[in-house]
């Protein structure tokens, strides 16, 4: 076995343990919100799966495409929705889901919001669709953490 190179000294063993085996990883057949979202400035872009019933996350699993990072949050993001009431898992958030991790060097921190963000876009979709209000402006998501904009074309 290889050594680990210093760069995984900055990660805690939780960290390694969600990149290196990643939980709830696939797409899901009877998903009944289906969410994409990503970074543009680093490229990392996720999938998120849900299967909501009776107001809980009955199911959740995730796609991702990025590095080992963005896996282990998103792994560990949706660990802390599966089972949730729709209310708890919006408490899920990108701090949460870091310290739940035991934390992230500060220039990875901005991977726990892809997750965070992709669930409370899972449960915006979900309210809406059972509700049949559209939600009012189409935000961008800002993964630097600052308030949303809107988005081209969009109305403040």
């Amino acid at each position: 076995m290889l050594p680990l190179s210093d760069g995984y000294n900055q990660y805690t063993g939780t960290v390694l343990d969600h990149a290196r085996n990643p939980r709830n990883v696939g797409g899901m057949d009877d998903a009944n919100v289906v969410v994409q979202v990503g970074d543009p400035e680093c490229g990392d872009t996720l999938l998120l799966f849900m299967r909501i019933d009776d107001g809980c996350v009955a199911k959740v699993s995730f796609l991702i495409k990025g590095c080992g990072a963005a896996i282990a949050t998103a792994s560990m993001g949706t660990e802390l929705v599966k089972g949730k009431s729709l209310n708890e898992a919006l408490l899920v958030t990108d701090a949460t889901v870091t310290a739940a991790l035991g934390g992230l060097p500060e220039d990875k921190e901005h991977c726990s919001n892809l997750i965070a963000s992709a669930v409370h876009a899972a449960i915006a979709q979900y309210t809406s669709t059972l509700t049949g209000e559209v939600p009012p402006i189409d935000f961008e998501v800002d993964m630097t953490g600052r308030a949303p904009q809107p988005a081209e074309g969009g109305q403040a």
